[in-house]
């Protein structure tokens, strides 16, 4: 989803959006973000600008380096060597002056030596404070582009007005502020240039770009951060409206701060296309917190799971969710779905499994509540041991007020639902035999199934078993 989503063209961008994916948000924030998605769904051709801006230039804009150095203090805070290295610089030019006009080549000799000695004394710290800048600020040009679109786009949002308002300091725009220090930074690496380094050994010239970009940094560096972190939140908010453009179906959906919840109505896997996406309603909470999903092969139980949980994502981050309706209250998604074994950890799929099962069960005892989605419960062990620990996870997930659904091959599974009364219920998806070919309607209904395809599905690829 985060590939599908992303159109950031910063790694501010990028990063925020992933940290929005990861991590639940509060539902006001979630409603705020939303206000903002919604005003900027139809700004296309501003999306395609940000897009576009800077599109010769990679993704480098180092986000913490870039902010702890303008966080950092100045290497060089004593205003005699400023002073020194600008008097020094004249009067090297002014011996030449005097080789020129009056041939005293032995002046300029004299002041290009002392300016070498000093320019080898103030080498290493000059290196230090150059290197610095020269590392953390990548690609400025990027990040000026794109906060000067946004600092010309007419916003109304309160959350877009309040990141607009974080860009001025000082009376001076971002983009303006930051678009000084690019240029600071392109004009301080030639000094690597083989012809313009001897230069710089008598005139001093990148000490007086160092000692510019260091004014900078007093004066706007303790704001990079906040800038750097609005470019980032404009950029995911773009990414998500762009999603709402182009898909107007999808809707927002609605949030309860009451018990756990989970409300769909045509519920769909956001990645499958219209003509393949089958729709299901779906009520978790008040009073059913776990459905036991049973179902034969290839019948639509994972994709059933992977849509409740790219969908409850979605809508926590402020997207909008593919649904007809949607009501949820906060909640954390923990999945347990496609874990595999690892040959290098000597971690079998089982041991993997558990290992996933207690991040859950811990995950549990915490605020907000859990919504799990378990796909083949326990499958790597005996059907005995599997009804134990199936009850004993879903026992544990219950009493801390999680929701969820978990799937199983297994039968004998579904005798735990009624140990639980009206808080768990089977369903199933099921499939039929048409001649000789299999037909999954995908949909999903009450009870256990009472259909089983393995035996066909071997039969159907040439693996001539017998019942």
């Amino acid at each position: 989803m985060f590939e599908y989503l992303s159109s950031a063209r910063t790694r501010a961008g990028e990063e925020t959006l992933a940290q929005w994916l990861r991590a639940p948000a509060h539902p006001d924030e979630v409603l705020a973000r939303q206000s903002a998605v919604r005003e900027l769904q139809a700004r296309v051709k501003f999306r395609e600008r940000l897009f576009s801006a800077g599109e010769t230039v990679r993704l480098g804009v180092h986000s913490e380096a870039l902010s702890a150095w303008g966080e950092a203090s100045p290497v060089f805070t004593q205003r005699n060597v400023r002073l020194l290295v600008s008097v020094l610089a004249i009067l090297w030019l002014l011996s030449l002056v005097g080789w020129a006009l009056w041939d005293m080549p032995v002046l300029a000799l004299l002041m290009t030596v002392l300016n070498f000695a000093y320019a080898h004394r103030l080498h290493a710290r000059l290196e230090k404070a150059a290197a610095a800048l020269e590392s953390a600020a990548q690609d400025l040009q990027l990040l000026a582009e794109v906060l000067r679109l946004f600092e010309q786009e007419q916003v109304a949002s309160p959350r877009l007005l309040a990141l607009r308002a974080a860009l001025r300091r000082d009376g001076i725009m971002s983009s303006e502020a930051i678009g000084k220090l690019a240029r600071l930074v392109d004009l301080l690496q030639s000094r690597h240039s083989l012809f313009a380094r001897p230069l710089d050994l008598v005139m001093f010239w990148s000490a007086q770009l160092v000692f510019v970009a260091e004014r900078w940094q007093q004066k706007f560096g303790p704001a990079i951060r906040g800038w750097i972190d609005a470019v980032g939140e404009l950029e995911a908010l773009t990414s998500l409206s762009a999603f709402a453009y182009e898909h107007p179906r999808h809707v927002f959906p609605e949030f309860a701060i009451a018990a756990p919840q989970f409300d769909a109505q045509g519920l769909a896997h956001p990645l499958l296309p219209a003509d393949k996406a089958v729709e299901n309603d779906v009520k978790l909470g008040d009073p059913i917190h776990l459905i036991l999903l049973s179902g034969p092969n290839m019948a639509g139980k994972s994709t059933f799971l992977r849509a409740i949980g790219v969908n409850a994502v979605l809508a926590q981050c402020g997207a909008p969710v593919r649904a007809r309706r949607l009501r949820l209250s906060p909640l954390n998604v923990a999945a347990s779905i496609c874990i595999l074994d690892s040959l290098a950890d000597g971690m079998s799929r089982f041991y993997a499994e558990i290992h996933r099962l207690k991040l859950i069960a811990d995950l549990a005892q915490g605020p907000p509540p859990v919504l799990f989605l378990l796909d083949e419960l326990l499958s790597g062990t005996n059907s005995h041991d599997r009804l134990i620990g199936a009850q004993f996870v879903i026992e544990h997930l219950l009493e801390h007020a999680a929701i969820g659904v978990a799937s199983t091959h297994d039968l004998a599974l579904a005798q735990i639902p009624p140990r639980f009364g009206e808080q768990a219920a089977n369903f199933h998806f099921e499939d039929r035999l048409e001649g000789d070919r299999l037909v999954f309607d995908y949909k999903l209904k009450p009870g256990i199934v009472q259909t089983s395809n393995a035996l066909k599905l071997m039969r159907a690829i040439g693996l001539g078993v017998t019942s």
